[in-house]
């Protein structure tokens, strides 16, 4: 299992902005194989902090995810990310939680 995890940050007045241009992009990959959670939600502390997360079946269902976004680049008229720190972390096991 991989789980993808962290912020990126926007301006916060492009933040609402930001997050809608990614809703049909985030609906299409929770349908794709593999995917067992994708979701960019808005940081309730940090007014142009976004935070994205991921869980994926396995790394190849995350590769073969990411290659059409690496190959498309970036796209014209984009809002500009400040700052990303997204790190990527392999599973090896899963079990209830104490809380």
């Amino acid at each position: 299992m991989i789980i993808v995890a962290g912020t990126i940050d926007v301006a916060p007045e492009q933040r609402e902005a930001y997050l809608e241009s990614r809703k049909a992009g985030m609906l299409a990959t929770r349908t794709e194989e593999g995917c067992i959670d994708f979701a960019f939600s808005a940081d309730i502390a940090e007014p142009g902090r976004v935070r994205l997360f991921e869980i994926w079946e396995s790394r190849e269902a995350l590769d073969k995810h990411l290659v059409p976004m690496r190959a498309a680049g970036p796209q014209p008229g984009a809002i500009a990310v400040v700052a990303r720190a997204v790190a990527t972390y392999e599973i090896s096991s899963v079990g209830p939680s104490a809380l």
